[in-house]
């Protein structure tokens, strides 16, 4: 019945708006027929196991499911379920009488829109990625927290489809390379899984554990009226959507790695961190990117013919090898170090992190972000060593960072610290969470002239969603009571001309140079 009735859907007397034609984008699961103000999805009645369409009670239940869920992070996108009624040669949408489908009324887009389309295109940009990061936080943040009496989020219920992947793709393969890779993987995800049970069971306790998206990737967002929209959830499979919020975040960076993009991944991890502040789950990050990876790799060996011919067998096997070193590069050991920052306030640190995100994979820590986390907005008159910029406050603040520095280093990732480090103290406590960890130890000695860093000054209050509250009568002040870098300091510092970008190439190609596994 299924497809000559979606034969008969391509009707515009059914419609009571104007029809600019028809277009049918299949899947495994659905059709969606795109008329041109509104898209129709139909599901398939399939059971793939890991989804069960095949009643029409399940259809409606799960049109419904994809309806309520997608509202989450979608404004006026998915619209209502509307029963089909009729025959399938002669159906109606709403109609009187039995219903024999139900479809998803969709506002259609154009297909050109998907960030997948603009990333092929050369169109992607950080503020793409900037949106989704803000998106992405502010959801997992409200996101429900799933019971903790429900077995999703147990370190058990996490391994099971870890475990499953390499039961399910060890018979596709005959290479003895592949099967020794394979064999090594799943090694790494055992061993992997024994040292993060206790965070897992931790994290599960903490609630970390919540009503996620599960599929969220470059071809499941979109730009709508100039804003990212990410949209098409998991609606058919709890434990697919009931997972830590690392395994929703790391989905996104493995997939824009596997687009060649991984500075823009680094980028979008290092900023969901600084929205959310759920740096005591890193560790995890890598295990749930190679998870997914391997997901991906197993779809491709699944998606090949039952009488693959050698072209298309080539073909899979060449798509799977490259999700599979995908998920090898993320079991490597990896470089780590920690750099601070050493300067005024709009000298241009925050630039000089960032570049160090994208470039080397640090996680980027900032003093404002982390001072308000703890004491929340100024309350005062901003001035020097007042309200939550009192010497107490501060001292607070930089123990803050070097602690958090300390969980990303232990957890296998570089860091670099964005705050002024305008006290010998400040600088030494840094430096003792870099030697206590074993981590190489670098000051950013950032420098601009005055009238470079009064014009970013301006710049930076006219934003509205910068973090800093300095003024220039807060820099004068930091600029008369700064301790200068000690000869030893010196020694472990490189200076960076922040408005000049070829300082900072220099530094990061030597910091490469020194730690070539970055």
């Amino acid at each position: 019945m299924s497809q000559s009735l979606i034969a008969a859907l391509q009707n515009p007397a059914l419609y009571p708006h104007p029809v600019d034609g028809f277009q049918v984008i299949e899947t495994h699961i659905s059709w969606v027929l795109l008329t041109g103000p509104f898209a129709y999805k139909v599901k398939k009645p399939v059971n793939f196991g890991f989804l069960d369409f095949t009643s029409l009670d399940a259809r409606e239940h799960f049109c419904g499911e994809e309806l309520r869920l997608n509202q989450r992070l979608t404004n006026d996108l998915y619209l209502e379920v509307l029963p089909i009624t009729g025959s399938a040669e002669a159906p109606q949408l709403g109609g009187d009488g039995q219903v024999i489908e139900f479809a998803l009324k969709m506002r259609q887009f154009p297909q050109s829109n998907l960030l997948s389309t603009l990333q092929a295109n050369g169109e992607l940009t950080t503020a793409h990625i900037d949106e989704m990061a803000a998106q992405i936080a502010q959801f997992h943040l409200a996101a429900p927290k799933v019971p903790a009496e429900h077995e999703a989020g147990t370190p058990d219920a996490v391994m099971a489809p870890v475990s499953q992947n390499f039961e399910q793709i060890r018979p596709f393969l005959s290479d003895k390379t592949d099967l020794l890779q394979l064999d090594a993987l799943q090694a790494w995800a055992e061993s992997s899984f024994e040292r993060l049970k206790p965070l897992m069971a931790q994290r599960k306790a903490d609630g970390f554990t919540r009503e996620c998206h599960g599929d969220i990737h470059l071809g499941n967002a979109t730009l709508i009226d100039g804003k990212v929209v990410i949209f098409d959830c998991i609606e058919f499979n709890e434990p697919f959507r009931f997972t830590d919020v690392y395994a929703d975040t790391g989905f996104l960076a493995m997939d824009l790695e596997d687009r060649g993009l991984k500075s823009l991944a680094r980028r979008f991890i290092s900023q969901y961190l600084e929205l959310t502040g759920d740096y005591q789950g890193l560790e995890l990050l890598n295990f749930y990117k190679a998870y997914r990876a391997l997901v991906r790799a197993k779809v491709t060996l699944f998606s090949m013919p039952a009488a693959a011919d050698p072209v298309q067998r080539a073909t899979a096997l060449r798509q799977y090898r490259n999700y599979a070193n995908l998920a090898e590069s993320y079991s490597t050991i990896p470089s780590r170090f920690m750099a601070i920052t050493h300067g005024v306030s709009a000298v241009g640190k925050s630039r000089v992190a960032m570049r160090l995100v994208e470039a080397l994979g640090a996680i980027r820590l900032r003093s404002d972000v982390e001072r308000k986390r703890l004491f929340g907005e100024q309350t005062v008159a901003n001035e020097p060593q007042a309200g939550i910029y009192s010497a107490e406050a501060s001292a607070a603040t930089y123990a803050r960072l070097h602690e958090i520095a300390g969980v990303i280093l232990r957890a296998g990732f570089p860091v670099v610290v964005d705050a002024t480090y305008l006290k010998h103290e400040q600088r030494d406590g840094a430096a003792q969470i870099a030697e206590a960890t074993g981590a190489p130890f670098l000051i950013l000695d950032c420098n601009a002239p005055q009238a470079v860093i009064e014009t970013w000054l301006a710049l930076r209050q006219a934003d509205n969603t910068d973090p800093s509250d300095a003024t220039l009568a807060v820099i004068e002040a930091q600029q008369a009571n700064r301790e200068p870098l000690t000869p030893a300091e010196i020694l472990c510092s490189k200076r960076v001309q922040t408005n000049e970008s070829g300082t900072l190439d220099t530094v990061v190609a030597q910091i490469r140079q020194r730690l070539p596994g970055l």
